[in-house]
């Protein structure tokens, strides 16, 4: 059970795990907004938070369509009128409303970011009762990304995910409090950029915003700035101020790590703590290579779509979130793209502590319409403000292979939405690239990427010799897609081919890309040769390999859905450091 807390780059201690069990009822003639179920809530079954209701973890494990579902909890609140009770959602699939002690307080609709709300005015003293209700559909208008639309399993679609599949919990905040920071490394300057949201600030007393710094639990720095509007807008030297020329850098070989805590003051007097952390690392393009830090960083990324057997999406644990990369560390990786998802905010902490680079993917639609341009655009500037902060984070993937575009290459509408995407994204983060339309026909982007699932690498080779022919849409480089839409052209960025590979073992159940090899040493040398003839292309500065993990049917992982190796690992991890 995920049972820490749920955000560790924004931690305060006075916090409720609402993680466990709930009642739980399905509504499939969505009578319970009629009947008031929020008054009176008809438990017909409990369900374990925060697995939804297809998975074994939930404890109900019915993989059939349910629209409309309930929940609904009790929770003891100690009232402080000085404090208000903000409740957190990490990831709610997809429309939720929230009622407390029968009275509605919200609605949020997405399925991959988080969301809260403040229900101080709605709790009393003592037993209070929180009811959520949410509605799912198989709309391929809203953002989905590998969940299936159709009764069965198709492709690489796989079952749907309904309900709460994040964490939720509680926080008391004082009236005062720190709403969130933004934080902006410089590495150039040795300097980091705070932008902080401060909610609830008085007229009548001082407030300030304190920072203070410390690395491996030394002081650096302590720096205090008024609170005049509702934001805090201030950059801090982070050299101490005995070893003025020295800053710690993040990278994947030393992922070190800042400590930051806020803290609101009153007049002098503390009234709101925070503790955060932060990595001073810069990603940035030049010419056809990309920098880490300033300097060319090779991309050896592998495909995970963090999916489990008996929780799906959700991790099943904290320690299975460890393991998994780990698994990767230890095949030779540097980095993953995270596919189709946006993972456990524990997830990405571990990455940021480990070293592992992280492409950040929105989950696709299906469907282009005019509703749906606003949904996706609205969840998706959530997930970018949410995980803005994590060092690990390099690169953002709004869009994958043309899915809820599917008419790019020629038009100029869905063009304009990429594009709109793109600058967007951009305006509210300027530090890391953007790939626009993951694979092929892409449109403004600031790394192409070649999806090719080609099993020979002498046949890799042969294709990819005349970098000039594919990257200016002269020839398809994969024989059935251009690397750009019509009306856009290559300007020299970084080539990465962010998918290839997908090799499965001979099994009946399930399948890969390709021919499925009939041994382990079969497996090895098809990944040896695409591998290595991926290396030989001077003009690609970087790969993605297809893929961690089974995904149920979909069997091309390094390993199986319950995490055993399939073959060699120390094998794989030299092919990658060769």
């Amino acid at each position: 059970m995920l049972n820490l807390y749920p955000r560790p780059q924004f931690e305060r201690t006075d916090w409720i795990d609402l993680n466990g069990e709930w009642n739980f009822s399905f509504d499939d003639t969505k009578k319970g907004e009629t009947d008031k179920w929020y008054f009176n809530f008809p438990t017909k079954q409990k369900i374990m938070v925060p697995y939804n209701y297809e998975t074994i973890l939930s404890g109900i494990n019915d993989q059939t369509r349910h629209d409309v579902i309930w929940y609904n909890k009790k929770i003891t609140i100690n009232k402080d009128l000085e404090y208000n009770n903000i409740i957190n959602f990490e990831g709610v699939d997809y429309e939720t409303k929230l009622w407390v002690n029968g009275n509605f307080v919200g609605l949020h609709k997405g399925g991959y970011a988080a969301f809260s709300f403040d229900i101080t005015e709605f709790v009393v003293d003592g037993e209070n009762d929180i009811t959520v209700r949410v509605e799912d559909s198989m709309s391929c208008e809203q953002p989905r990304g590998k969940q299936r639309w159709k009764k069965e399993n198709f492709g690489c679609w796989y079952v749907q995910t309904t309900g709460i599949w994040k964490s939720v919990w509680m926080e008391s905040v004082h009236k005062c409090y720190i709403k969130n920071v933004k934080m902006t490394p410089d590495i150039d300057k040795g300097e980091i950029h705070i932008f902080a949201k401060v909610a609830g600030r008085r007229l009548d007393v001082l407030t300030e915003l304190q920072c203070e710094i410390s690395l491996d639990g030394n002081f650096v720095r302590k720096v205090t700035a008024q609170v005049k509007e509702e934001y805090v807008d201030i950059t801090i030297k982070v050299a101490s101020e005995d070893e003025p020329w020295s800053v710690a850098i993040w990278s994947p070989h030393s992922p070190r790590l800042y400590d930051i805590q806020f803290s609101i003051l009153e007049d002098g007097v503390n009234k709101d703590n925070v503790k955060s952390y932060f990595g001073m690392r810069k990603i940035s393009i030049k010419g056809n290579q990309i920098l880490l830090n300033n300097l060319p960083i090779y991309q050896k990324l592998i495909l995970d779509q963090g999916y489990w057997e008996e929780s799906h999406l959700t991790p099943p644990s904290e320690e299975a979130i460890i393991k998994d990369i780990d698994l990767i560390l230890e095949a030779g990786y540097n980095g993953l793209r995270k596919h189709q998802k946006t993972e456990d905010r524990r997830f990405l902490y571990w990455c940021d502590k480990k070293g592992l680079l992280v492409w950040s993917e929105m989950a696709s639609q299906y469907s282009f319409t005019d509703d749906g341009m606003k949904v996706f655009t609205n969840e998706w500037m959530e997930i970018v403000e949410e995980f803005y902060n994590h060092p690990s984070i390099i690169t953002w993937t709004p869009f994958n292979e043309s899915w809820g575009i599917e008419r790019i290459f020629s038009d100029k509408k869905q063009q304009k939405f990429t594009e709109a995407i793109y600058h967007l994204t951009k305006a509210f983060d300027s530090m890391r690239p953007v790939i626009v339309n993951d694979g092929w026909e892409h449109t403004v982007s600031d790394i192409i990427t070649l999806h090719d699932y080609v099993e020979r690498g002498e046949e890799f080779l042969l294709r990819y010799e005349n970098k000039e022919e594919i990257l200016h849409n002269v020839i398809p480089f994969n024989l059935s897609r251009y690397a750009f839409a019509e009306g856009y052209e290559y300007k020299g960025q970084p080539v990465i081919i962010s998918e290839y590979g997908g090799i499965a073992l001979t099994n009946n159940s399930g399948w890969g890309y390709g021919e499925q090899v009939k041994s382990e040493d079969d497996l090895i040398e098809r990944f040896d040769s695409i591998t290595s003839a991926i290396k030989k292309l001077n003009y690609v500065c970087g790969y993605c390999y297809t893929q961690l993990t089974d995904v149920q049917q979909e069997i091309n992982g390094l390993y199986t859905m319950n995490r055993e190796p399939k073959v060699n690992i120390e094998a794989i991890k030299k092919i990658n450091n060769k």
